[in-house]
């Protein structure tokens, strides 16, 4: 079935977006980077991804989901080489993190809009679960795979991009088969397209966006980020560091996939019980940080991985509520931008540390968690999330 090509070149994609965060232990020891430099390097992921996500959706609509997103995973497949050829040149490092981005915001967007178009006689819905489920398994299956090829397997660095590569050549060579979903013949090929300076929101809503949509939108990945990327690299970890990486990655991830289905449970609290959540595994981090007690360690990625899940999927839920007639994909771009800007909760919380101590910057995380859980309280009593 072509939705199940899709699904799959999604998901190759993907699982090339955090192969590079098992590995920062090794870049760390073998370039002598500070955490300030290397939670740089996961970061700027997202500065590729946030413009290229902007445009690659309505480009797309405009030139065909094809001519988007087969080019944007040739590039993924570039960006796996350029890190297995980098070795120790930070410079190349750099630009193949970037080009990550670059390649997540052409793909995802496009991607995700292609599956659920090939999805439209599965029933409404069948193509957003599809993608979510897709990019969520490779955004957790990739780091545990890379963290034990990392820990284990020979040329750490080389070896897990090439491993990424295959991959997606096998999900180039079954997305070359799938149709094309646009209808290039007509100006505007959805009907939907909205008159200059068309407002995104409904009015009155302003207040919401910045004070609730907006803040749950950077946890969506600021909780997952941190468990993966920050505290690794500002506390020792036991049992070999790269491969406990990598499983941390994937237990973090795979946690949030595995509750985005109790949104039709939790409904207007949604949001509530992803910063909650939130916060507790800011709190486990803290105490990890505090005792190095692996426990606390299990414990605060889950919760973290899980409430970054819940705040996506309320998000989402949140922003098609808000979105003003023929805007919801504009102002989703703009809600997933803001999820990304959460990609710079690691750097921020590297050199808070710096000045102070590990666990300061993840207390501070705990306490901000818990207050918006607290704002976002009278709003969900409303029934507005």
């Amino acid at each position: 079935m072509a939705w199940k090509r899709a699904a799959f070149a999604l998901f190759a994609v993907a699982a090339g977006t955090n192969v590079p965060t098992p590995l920062l232990l090794v870049y760390q020891e073998r370039l002598g980077l500070s955490p300030e430099v290397l939670t740089t390097l996961f970061g700027v992921y997202a500065a590729g991804l946030v413009p290229a996500l902007l445009v690659a959706g309505p480009l797309s609509d405009r030139i065909g989901r094809r001519r988007v997103a087969l080019p944007g995973m040739v590039l993924a497949a570039l960006a796996s080489l350029a890190f297995a050829a980098a070795g120790d040149a930070l410079a190349l490092l750099f630009l193949a993190r970037f080009a990550q981005g670059v390649v997540s915001g052409m793909v995802f967007s496009v991607g995700s809009a292609w599956l659920g178009e090939l999805s439209s006689a599965s029933g409404d819905g069948a193509g957003g679960r599809r993608a979510a489920f897709a990019m969520t398994a490779g955004f957790s299956l990739g780091p545990l795979t890379s963290g034990l090829l990392g820990q284990y397997g020979p040329a750490p660095t080389v070896l897990p991009y090439l491993v990424h590569v295959v991959l997606v050549g096998v999900g180039l060579v079954l997305a070359l088969r799938l149709p094309e979903t646009v209808d290039l013949s007509r100006p505007d090929p959805h009907g939907t397209e909205p008159r200059p300076g068309a407002p995104l929101i409904r009015p009155g809503d302003g207040l919401l966006v910045l004070t609730v949509l907006a803040p749950v939108a950077v946890c969506v990945y600021a909780f997952p980020s941190t468990i993966i990327s920050a505290v690794p690299l500002l506390v020792d970890l036991p049992y070999g560091g790269v491969a406990v990486t990598g499983v941390l990655a994937g237990v973090t991830l795979g946690a949030g996939t595995l509750v985005a289905g109790l949104q039709r449970r939790f409904l207007a609290w949604t949001a509530v019980a992803g910063a909650g959540l939130g916060a507790l595994g800011f709190g486990a981090a803290v105490v990890f940080a505090t005792t190095e007690a692996v426990a606390w360690l299990a414990l605060a990625a889950p919760l973290l991985g899980a409430g970054g899940g819940l705040c996506l999927a309320a998000g989402l839920t949140l922003t098609a509520r808000l979105a003003a007639p023929a805007r919801l994909g504009a102002l989703t771009s703009l809600f997933l931008a803001c999820a990304y800007l959460g990609f710079a909760a690691p750097f921020a919380m590297a050199v808070a540390a710096r000045a102070s101590s590990a666990p300061v910057p993840l207390a501070v995380a705990a306490a901000l968690s818990g207050a918006l859980a607290l704002r976002l309280l009278p709003v969900a009593r409303a029934g507005r999330l």
